[in-house]
């Protein structure tokens, strides 16, 4: 597995035109005027991953948007994966069944504006075009494989309202399934006030020039290829829970090495540094922080815990073991086998980076593609976030 890292990222892709996921009934033909986009018509996010199948519907609203229709679903799409080099048969039918409930949501809502997207699990599967042309037989939709530089700016754009006005240095953390995004942003330039709409502009790229706004500076951003399925399947003979554990930080830390603050920003006060974690890893140590028994995001979004309250939470993780995680309702079934190597990665992220405090989004991937889209389209409000 190697890592995809570039200074200063590449050009944006294209914009993409509406696409109609479902049979629609014809339209009226009309004027180049008249298609502009309506404030009032829905958008979809879908994003396919390595564990998880998930979607977003929504409208938008003033300078946010409104949640309308929610899907979510673990497929393990990459199960084996690591192995084979495959999907296999099982993991595909368990996401072409997820897909099929899109698909009716889709045409429920009537959505006509999408983007359905896949990732790590099909960038790295020599069987994922097979896989891609079964979804458009099976369901109608087509999934678009995107590339980890556009996963990244993507989450990246879905952060921009947790900027705190005093950040002049900003790591985003994408903790996914198969893969790790991270992108360090300079904002040290752009006025205080400015900085959250800033980083909402990166999804025009990450090189983008804009003359009238000031610019937020990406400064590095790294893919690696190693996300809480992958990293558990590695290490998945090692049977001491504890053992395991510090294999897994330690080997993520490790590639990280070439993705370190320089000497002049690790120097800077941490006051000015903020790392924001999006992930589902990041939200479930949010809500065992909180002692939540039901998980409610409205807690969750945009909370700030330091590392010590981090590590207090995962080290209770560890004194649980593999059958208490099971039972603790904050972690369930589900997620109890896939906590401890998003652990892993989260402790060897706060190890590397100058700062005693992480940012929690609950957002992603497809609020990051419901902003772009409704960005490109004109259809939100400019203002303060």
């Amino acid at each position: 597995m190697s890592r995809k890292r570039v200074h200063g990222g590449g050009p944006f892709p294209r914009p993409v035109a509406p696409v109609s996921p479902v049979a629609a009934p014809p339209v009226e033909r009309r004027s180049a005027a008249d298609n502009r986009p309506d404030p009032a018509d829905l958008y979809a996010a879908l994003d396919l991953g390595t564990n998880s199948c998930r979607m977003l519907i929504a409208q938008p609203k003033g300078n946010q948007l409104h949640v309308v229709d929610s899907f979510s679903k673990s497929v393990q799409l990459g199960h084996g994966l690591e192995a084979s080099g495959r999907l296999s048969r099982s993991s595909m039918a368990r996401a072409v069944g997820a897909l099929k409930i899109c698909q009716r949501k889709l045409g429920q809502h009537d959505v006509r504006r999408a983007r359905l997207v896949a990732t790590e699990a099909c960038r790295r599967a020599v069987n994922a075009r097979d896989f891609i042309n079964v979804v458009k037989r099976d369901t109608g939709l087509e999934l678009e494989i995107i590339e980890p530089e556009e996963e990244a700016r993507l989450a990246v754009v879905s952060c921009a309202p947790l900027v705190s006005t005093r950040t002049e240095q900003l790591l985003v953390v994408d903790i996914g399934g198969g893969s790790t995004e991270l992108v360090w942003i300079d904002l040290s330039r752009v006025p205080a006030l400015e900085r959250p709409r800033a980083i909402m502009r990166l999804h025009q790229g990450f090189d983008h020039e804009d003359t009238v706004f000031p610019r937020a500076k990406v400064v590095d951003w790294i893919s690696v290829p190693l996300g809480v399925a992958t990293l558990k399947d590695m290490y998945s003979d090692v049977t001491d829970d504890s053992a395991r554990y510090a294999l897994m930080s330690w080997y993520f830390e490790e590639q990280l090495a070439d993705f370190s603050p320089y000497d002049d920003a690790a120097d800077q006060a941490r006051e000015g540094f903020q790392i924001i974690g999006t992930s589902g890893t990041v939200t479930t140590v949010a809500a065992s922080h909180l002692g939540l028994r039901r998980y409610d995001r409205n807690k969750v979004d945009g909370l700030r815990m330091t590392s010590d309250q981090i590590d207090t939470v995962i080290q209770g993780y560890l004194s649980l073991g593999p059958e208490g995680r099971r039972k603790d309702p904050r972690i369930g079934r589900d997620r109890q086998t896939l906590i401890m190597s998003g652990a892993a990665i989260l402790q060897a992220l706060l190890r590397a980076w100058p700062t005693d405090r992480l940012s929690v989004a609950d957002r992603g991937l497809r609020e990051g593609l419901l902003y772009a889209q409704m960005s490109s389209d004109g259809v939100l409000e400019d203002g303060p976030l």
